[in-house]
């Protein structure tokens, strides 16, 4: 089959690799027809990889269609259309069984992409194991495209506004206006936020946020501006989706006393000095961490089915899989307003 391959950074390669097999009688494999680029893959790009490893199959976000399953599973069935959320757990401990794969009690849990341990979903095909949990049928109502995007990008960003304690009148900071950012800001308005800032240095990703009804400021003005608008308060809830020491001291500056910064941007350094002086002094909360996809899509789907949250308006290319080492490229240039990049099958 064809697959996108990781050698080196920059260096990612359209090529032959084997096909997928069944490791377990609990496997399936399911037939890719749409996958799709995550900010965090551009990490890899960049050859800040996960792992050692060269010459594994890259990707974390798809959707597709059963093509064989191991005698064991007995949820999804060959014809199936499945999303597979990013990470993966063991499907039968308690903590998996409730969606929160991060907390699996026998350390099963992984993400496709990351090194050959677990191969990528940027592929013809791919093996999603414990397939009864980790392969998820796509509901009545939800189209392929919006399906895709809520394996990793719409839970994420939900899931950092949920972890950022928005509720009805809150004021709210999103940083960064990636995918993942913009979703944040349709969370925000959805769980109610009175007012919400759209901070990013581009311009047209900005535009995209005002649209919405975002307050789009850029980095360099934000923290002056908001707190002239808010006459020193600054805000109760801030989503910083970047991961880099800036953005997220900048989300600690715009915070106000008992408010709560949530992190879901990859951080980018090993070591972050935080100002633990500062945010006692205020009493703030600080949370970071992965999204638990399994977790979020209850609510999700009732969401989407709704028309409540559109997320795949920020698709803005559909390309073949062939094309993938170049939609990359654009994706990192943010070439011609590239924001979710979709490859399918050629």
């Amino acid at each position: 089959m064809k697959a996108l391959r990781y050698y080196g950074a920059r260096d990612i390669r359209h090529e032959s690799m084997e096909d997928p097999r069944l490791h377990s009688d609990r496997d399936a494999i399911v037939r890719m027809t749409g996958c799709s680029i995550c900010g965090s893959d551009l990490h890899i790009w960049h050859g800040h990889g996960f792992s050692e490893d060269i010459g594994f199959c890259v990707g974390h976000e798809a959707v597709g269609e059963v093509v064989e399953t191991g005698r064991a599973v007995t949820r999804v069935k060959v014809g199936d259309r499945v999303m597979v959320p990013a990470a993966v757990g063991c499907g039968a401990c308690g903590p998996c069984l409730r969606g929160q794969v991060f907390a699996c009690e026998n350390n099963a849990m992984a993400c496709y992409g990351l090194s050959s341990q677990l191969q990528g979903v940027q592929a013809e095909a791919f093996r999603v194991p414990a397939a009864d949990m980790n392969a998820v049928p796509i509901p009545d109502g939800v189209s392929e495209d919006q399906a895709l995007l809520l394996t990793d990008a719409m839970a994420t960003a939900w899931f950092g506004a949920r972890q950022a304690d928005i509720r009805p009148g809150s004021s709210v900071a999103v940083i960064g206006l990636g995918p993942i950012g913009l979703m944040a800001v349709d969370a925000a308005w959805i769980m109610g936020a009175q007012v919400v800032y759209a901070i990013d240095p581009v311009a047209e990703r900005r535009a995209i946020a005002a649209q919405g009804g975002a307050i789009a400021l850029h980095p360099d003005a934000a923290a002056d501006m908001i707190r002239e608008a808010t006459r020193g308060r600054k805000l109760d809830c801030v989503v910083e989706a970047v991961g880099s020491d800036a953005t997220v001291d900048l989300a600690l500056r715009l915070v106000t006393r008992r408010g709560t910064v949530s992190v879901i941007g990859v951080q980018q350094s090993r070591r972050y000095a935080f100002p633990l002086e500062r945010a006692f002094g205020a009493g703030l909360t600080f949370r970071t961490g992965t999204c638990s996809v399994p977790e979020e899509l209850p609510a999700l789907f009732a969401l989407v089915q709704a028309g409540r949250l559109r997320p795949e308006r920020y698709i803005t290319h559909h390309l073949p899989l062939s094309q993938g080492p170049d939609a990359y490229r654009r994706f990192d240039s943010r070439e011609a307003g590239a924001l979710k990049m979709v490859l399918i099958p050629d």
